[in-house]
């Protein structure tokens, strides 16, 4: 008998086992469909010894103090800050947009004061700002878009920019200055023996079960459990009652190279040309030496394993039917990307795991008396 099912061994199934089976003390069976811990942030070391990421590469970053200090219970970090170069017009540029960008593409010798200028020059006056090509086009102007964004997005998405909700681009920022990492963010590291060995020491507790290559369907009726957290697909657990909800996937391709450094940098995009939209190389991640090094191409694509919800009016209503069924679910609480169709990074997920972990504790007082239906939301924002 356990207290809990924990369908899903990612950052939000793993989170959430750890702190309830070392909090609460209950006995929890974590499964996974998969034949591995660790979701997409899955690391293994590949034949010949190099550290590489089976699902692409996974870079964490976080502003939250309290998210990195929960995950440092479990690992050491590594310092690494994130830098990725694009093939624009057949040279390599820094990604996102900046002052050195701008000036190698146009031959200019700006300063971080005259570039504001310059993009507004540019820039077409899109009001309201509806879809990912209003935003872009409304700072930067149109031919940078078609240069960075047009081409890149349709490979990733298999849709116009035009057709898709402005938070995709969105996310990505445009800076007037030289700093040419990804990320800004307060904290940036990776795990420093990989995200695989950081799960298992998430999981390594005696009340924590993990079955992995198991099916939560096959399952569900053999084990006697009283709680349930799914991290699955939310329109799998209802059986698509409305249909399924759209997805773009990833195919990835894997090599080895008897060299010891390919690339200039960490990541190299392709916004103009070529059927994958980007290449990574892992050495750079891990920081590991060895005479040969990793990297993957990734192609887009529109069957596979689902990776990223597709943003548009329509699927956010289709989604608002599952979360509705879900919220009228007793005894369940649906945690992490899939379950409730928003995009995270893994520092949201791990927040947003957190959080339902607190409401739990509301929700399940250990005082011996357990409600039978919790009338609690359940699904809860990332922090």
């Amino acid at each position: 008998m356990f207290d809990w099912l924990i369908v899903g061994a990612g950052f939000a199934g793993a989170t959430l086992a750890e702190r309830i089976a070392t909090q609460r003390n209950e006995k929890v069976l974590v499964v996974d469909r998969r034949p591995h811990i660790g979701g997409n942030a899955y690391d293994r070391y590949n034949d010949d010894g190099l550290l590489i990421h089976e699902y692409g590469p996974h870079i964490f970053h976080t502003n939250s103090a309290a998210i990195f200090d929960h995950l440092s219970m479990f690992t050491e970090w590594r310092p690494y800050e994130h830098r990725v170069l694009g093939m624009v017009d057949n040279q390599l540029v820094p990604i996102p947009i900046n002052l050195d960008t701008v000036n190698k593409l146009y031959n200019l010798n700006l300063t971080s004061e005259e570039l504001p200028a310059w993009f507004a020059a540019r820039a077409e006056k899109v009001d309201p700002i509806r879809t990912s090509e209003d935003v872009v086009v409304s700072v930067v102007g149109r031919e940078l878009y078609e240069k960075f964004f047009q081409g890149y997005t349709r490979k990733q998405w298999g849709m116009d920019p035009s057709e898709l909700d402005k938070s995709v681009t969105a996310r990505v920022p445009t800076r007037t200055n030289q700093d040419d990492r990804y990320f800004t963010d307060e904290f940036q590291a990776m795990p420093k023996h990989g995200y695989t060995r950081m799960f298992e020491k998430m999981l390594d507790h005696p009340n924590i079960s993990v079955m992995t290559q198991t099916d939560f369907r096959d399952i569900q009726n053999e084990v006697s459990f009283k709680q349930l957290i799914y991290s699955g697909p939310v329109d799998e657990y209802f059986d698509f009652r409305f249909g399924k909800l759209p997805y773009r996937s990833l195919k990835f391709q894997h090599e080895t190279h008897d060299t010891e450094v390919m690339l200039p940098t960490g990541t190299v995009n392709y916004p103009q040309t070529e059927a994958y939209t980007r290449v990574s190389e892992y050495k750079y991640m891990t920081g590991q030496v060895h005479p040969k090094t990793a990297i993957t191409y990734e192609y887009p694509s529109a069957e596979g394993d689902p990776y990223y919800p597709i943003p548009r009016p329509e699927n956010a209503e289709l989604y608002k039917k599952y979360e509705k069924l879900a919220m009228a679910t007793p005894n369940v609480w649906f945690v992490g990307r899939l379950a409730t169709y928003r995009y995270y990074n893994m520092d949201q997920v791990t927040g947003q795991a957190l959080a339902t972990f607190r409401r739990i504790q509301e929700a399940l007082p250990l005082d011996g008396v357990k409600s039978n239906v919790i009338t609690e939301p359940r699904f809860v924002a990332a922090e």
